[in-house]
């Protein structure tokens, strides 16, 4: 059977999938695929006639993936030609295995999405390695590294350790005060800081310490157990942190360091694009959401915009997902793939007759550990429950969300495992957000749940459990453009399917999306806050004192609030659903003054006024009516005039008349001309 990725292979596994549902639910122009019940064993011969006949291949299998891989390669087929996709744990498996031919279906269509390709940056290590104790198991530790890296032991304490008969390892005592870097170029700082003196005898002596010591290395063993040296310490490449109480977790890592030596390169997870981003104007600081929620320390401020380390940047996404602009933009894939493929995967579900889909977001570690217990100890994913890997759950925004509702999703399920609880700020006001939006369009609440949980029994009986959700008529979109552009779309696509599609929202402070308020009375019109302005949603005139908002393209960073002189913006958080944010809205308007000089327009008629009635006469520099007269004229007609008095310190005598040659020959200058001498 042929589908977007060439041929389909299926498998029943052994019999152990009912998949006549989804036989029917797979059937286009060619037919119902053939289930095969042994493709890996007795059939694989029908594997090797596929790759024969050329050709990009499905396989509706992941367990002998290594195997297919193999043969495939064997059989000259490209590994890009080789898609494999599992419908046995995520819906074979399952209690309700009968109905899950929709479901079958949306998970191969799904697969045919390909993600576009990732950057990466390089990091190096030489194998410099920094043991971090207070007991034996660190002096232990650094021993058994040492025969393959190059260690120094650092002891915070050191009382009960009894010096080795042989020291293979320099030995030093110290306190780390202060750390910085990433795997191949780290930085501490320690005090207390002492060599060990070589005649210790039953206990380690130092020699006289001091503080200030400043050392690098490539890697680092924390084996103190206390407060971790780095903010999100299980992101920093390079820094291992075991339980020094549990001895199998503390050889895992001497296991790990052991083989980071040399060349090793990491994803960069987030492309930023600077000239959107709203941090600050002027030393004034707005936006500041993705720094506020980055665990790892890896965005700092950098003038105006924000600096992103891609070294230390762990995946998490959570910048890109309180991101108003979309200058942090995720790339580990991107919006568009993840928009895309949920647009693929639910138009399936659709046409095979899916209804009201819940969707379990979940990463490919700890949620598809829980998709896989549940399949194989317990009743599986009910048949209207999709599962939805993502690099990471915390990527998750509003766009997301909205495009999944307009997709015709009922209900979206995000799982995240206990020990990322300080990670997940940043999702859990992008679904309060969300469901502000639902319940303001008519839905009910409660659609989207944030699912922290370790216990695959516990996830299973609450996905069982919970209600189902009819999902709207599905509005399908291609994903064009960046975050706010889809947003824009999906929220649009949901507002003409929804319930009670009313023009506006009212959303909590610190929406990302909103109005500004302009106090007319006290306004003055001089356009700091266009100024200031980074998404452009405040424009000025050059023809005329103008000052016009477009509301679809606000942040509501606050640097417009932050910058005005007279405080008079205030912000409104909401959302707009008319064709009217889309355009200016003129704010305020004035008339224009003129230069009394040269008639030229050149500020607002109130702002002259006020600055005359204010300095005329009253200050030195315009005291006399001519002096004060100044004030209004243009700026080039002020300069002029300023040129032209008597008064002028600047201005000197009345300047000569020019000769020229042609002056001499036609007699017109006698020698005795006075005007020359």
């Amino acid at each position: 059977m042929a589908t977007e990725n060439g041929r389909l292979l299926v498998c029943n596994c052994n019999q152990t999938m009912p998949l006549d549902s989804a036989t029917g639910a797979l059937a286009q122009g060619d037919g119902a695929p053939f289930i095969h019940s042994a493709l890996c064993r007795s059939q694989l011969g029908n594997f090797r006639d596929a790759v024969a006949a050329g050709g990009p291949l499905t396989v509706c299998c992941t367990q002998e993936a290594p195997l297919f891989g193999e043969i495939g390669q064997e059989g000259g087929l490209d590994e890009e030609a080789l898609t494999f996709v599992n419908i046995r744990e995520r819906a074979g498996w399952s209690d309700e295995a009968a109905k899950a031919g929709p479901k079958i279906a949306a998970l191969i269509a799904e697969a045919s999405v390909a993600g576009a390709p990732t950057t990466q940056v390089s990091l190096s290590s030489d194998g410099i390695c920094l043991v971090y104790g207070k007991d034996q198991s660190a002096l232990d530790a650094a021993r058994q590294l040492s025969a393959r890296l190059d260690v120094t032991l650092l002891l915070k304490e050191s009382a009960g350790i009894v010096p080795p008969s042989l020291m293979d390892v320099p030995v030093f005592h110290g306190r780390i005060t202060r750390s910085a870097g990433h795997l191949g170029a780290f930085e501490i700082s320690v005090d207390d800081y002492a060599p060990a003196n070589p005649a210790s005898r039953d206990a380690f002596s130092f020699d006289r310490p001091r503080n200030g010591a400043v050392s690098k290395c490539d890697l680092i063993l924390d084996l103190t157990g206390e407060t971790p040296l780095f903010t999100g310490h299980d992101k920093r490449d390079g820094y291992f942190r075991p339980d020094p109480g549990d001895p199998v977790a503390v050889q895992k890592a001497l296991f790990e360091l052991s083989d980071m030596v040399g060349e090793f390169a990491k994803p960069r997870y987030v492309d930023f694009k600077p000239d959107l981003c709203a941090h600050s104007r002027s030393r004034k600081t707005g936006c500041s959401r993705c720094i506020d929620v980055c665990p790892a320390g890896a965005i700092s401020p950098d003038g105006d915009v924000v600096a992103f380390d891609p070294y230390i940047c762990g995946g998490c996404g959570a910048c890109n997902s309180v991101c108003p602009t979309g200058a942090a933009h995720y790339a580990f894939p991107q919006t568009t793939t993840l928009v895309e493929r949920l647009s693929v995967l639910m138009q399936a579900y659709a046409d095979a007759g899916g209804r009201d889909a819940a969707l379990f977001v979940h990463d490919p570690v700890d949620g598809s550990a829980m998709v896989d217990m549940a399949a194989r100890f317990g009743r599986g994913l009910p048949a209207h429950v999709i599962p939805f890997a993502v690099t990471q759950v915390t990527q998750i925004g509003l766009d997301f969300l909205a495009a999944a509702f307009a997709f015709g999703v009922g209900r979206v399920v995000l799982h995240a495992h206990p020990r990322k609880q300080d990670e997940i700020g940043g999702l859990a006001g992008q679904i309060g957000l969300a469901e502000t939006v639902l319940t303001g369009l008519g839905f009910d609440s409660g659609r989207v749940e944030l699912l922290i949980e370790s216990d695959p029994d516990a996830v299973e009986s609450r996905l069982w459990s919970m209600e189902r959700s009819a999902g709207v008529s599905p509005r399908f979109f291609l994903p064009l453009g960046g975050k706010r552009e889809i947003m824009d779309t999906a929220l649009a696509q949901l507002r003409l399917a929804a319930p009670t599609p009313v023009d506006t929202i009212a959303l909590p402070p610190g929406a990302p999306y909103g109005r500004v308020n302009v106090d007319v009375e006290a306004c003055t019109l001089c356009l700091a806050c266009v100024s200031a302005c980074p998404a452009s949603a405040l424009l000025d005139n050059p023809e005329a004192p103008q000052l016009s908002f477009v509301e679809s393209s606000c942040v509501q960073c606050g640097l417009c609030r932050n910058t005005c002189p007279e405080s008079a913006i205030t912000l409104e958080p909401r959302i707009n659903f008319l064709t009217a944010a889309k355009s200016p809205v003129v704010m305020k308007e004035e008339e224009p003054f003129h230069c009394v000089r040269c008639n030229k327009p050149f500020a607002a008629k109130s702002t002259i006024d006020r600055i005359v009635k204010t300095l005329a006469e009253k200050h030195s520099m315009f005291a006399t009516p001519e002096a004060a007269q100044r004030l209004q004229m243009c700026e080039d007609c002020r300069v002029v005039d300023q040129f032209e008095t008597v008064d002028n310190p600047m201005g000197g005598g009345a300047r000569p008349m020019v000769r020229t040659t042609q002056d001499y020959t036609d007699g017109t200058v006698s020698d005795d001309d006075e005007s020359i001498h």
